[in-house]
């Protein structure tokens, strides 16, 4: 495994199975605490409870019909954002559809966030030097992406690192192995960032391998695997801070790569077209609520002098505006037309793919907009 020098958390020749934590689900200390200040604690602290807050209006949005299909993130804020903190400036993130927290902290304004869900073409224009890849939807297909971009900046002799997330369920896809097998072979400035939230849509983690842990499947590519509490975000922040800074300078010996299983949970649904309650049970949901990553940081701050009753509620009446002024921006957005669900997937519009068009628009003429509406 690996050691990083000045790390607060050092990762050498551990068992897949013994997952790195730096305070329990009281907010005690267990491990060795990261080296960030008061001001980076409190940020983290706030882009996490904004996250939270931002995902509850996004379900509701979509629930009033004001937005498209919507994926939860709530459960999994300490692995996005503190893994993300780890990222500099000029590194780049490569998401699936989940982390619009991550995605927040690099850059990328929530109206952009909201946009997208809401079926804009703008949503995936980001500001310039964001270096965030576009949201994934199809399983695993961004990490070859992930590598690809990466062994392009090694061979140009840049230093940027690039992080590539996914779930457990694309860990069960040939395009997680193509991957991860090219970025061993070609020692690639990747980190491959696992969030095992337990489920893929209704399969669960054990439905998707037999081994006994996804960190371990790393050995297979002769890279560096981890297992880190995802719930977590003081260990998240410095395995992930640890797993980059190799990916930038390795020590002799080293490979660049890292595949990190940040082990965790959603808390919601798999989307908002999905029910989990037909596949999983209360109490398991409970069970995990219990390690929820928002008031097991804030207890820790408390219990370091950083944080009380008043400055939580700074942050929170804060988050609320931000993610309000967002909505209201999002929404003064004119609907996009439907020719826009045609126009992007091609630089330039198939003769077959404009046939569809054309059945689409006689339809829409002939009919109405009622005419795809269900009753």
């Amino acid at each position: 495994m690996y050691a990083q020098e000045g790390s607060a958390v050092t990762v050498f020749d551990r068992a897949y199975d013994d997952t790195v934590r730096v305070i329990d689900e009281d907010g005690e200390v267990v491990g060795d605490v990261p080296d960030l200040d008061e001001g980076e604690l409190v940020e983290m602290y706030r882009y996490m409870k904004l996250a939270r807050h931002f995902d509850g209006r996004a379900v509701s949005l979509q629930r009033q019909g004001r937005m498209g299909t919507y994926p939860p993130l709530s459960g999994q804020e300490g692995a996005q954002i503190g893994s993300a903190f780890a990222l500099a400036e000029d590194d780049w993130m490569v998401p699936s559809y989940r982390e619009h927290g991550a995605a927040l902290v690099r850059g990328v304004p929530l109206k952009k966030t909201l946009l997208y869900w809401m079926g804009h073409e703008a949503g995936n224009e980001f500001p310039e030097g964001t270096n965030v890849f576009p949201v994934a939807v199809p399983i695993a297909s961004q990490i070859p992406h992930a590598t690809g971009g990466a062994w392009a900046k090694k061979l140009r002799g840049e230093d940027d690192v690039f992080m590539c997330y996914f779930g457990d369920g694309a860990t069960s896809e040939g395009d997680f192995h193509e991957g991860l097998n090219f970025a061993g072979v070609f020692d690639t400035p990747t980190v491959f960032w696992c969030n095992n939230n337990q489920w893929a849509i209704s399969v669960p983690r054990e439905r998707q391998t037999a081994s006994a842990t996804l960190a371990q499947k790393a050995e297979a590519y002769g890279i560096d695997g981890v297992q880190v509490d995802g719930m977590d975000p003081l260990a998240v922040y410095s395995v992930a801070k640890a797993a980059v800074e190799k990916a930038r300078n390795p020590d002799e010996g080293q490979l660049r790569p890292t595949l990190v299983e940040a082990v965790q949970y959603r808390f919601g649904a798999h989307t908002t077209a999905d029910d989990p309650t037909v596949y999983r049970d209360d109490e398991e949901v409970e069970t995990w609520k219990a390690k929820d990553p928002i008031p097991r940081l804030e207890a820790y701050l408390r219990n370091e002098g950083i944080l009380d009753d008043e400055r939580v509620a700074e942050i929170e009446d804060g988050v609320k505006a931000q993610v309000a002024d967002a909505i209201d921006d999002a929404e003064s957005v004119p609907r996009p037309e439907p020719r826009e669900m045609f126009e992007h997937a091609y630089a330039e519009m198939p003769a077959e793919l404009a046939a569809q068009y054309e059945e689409f628009a006689a339809v829409r003429e002939k009919h109405g907009d009622e005419a795809f509406l269900e009753d």
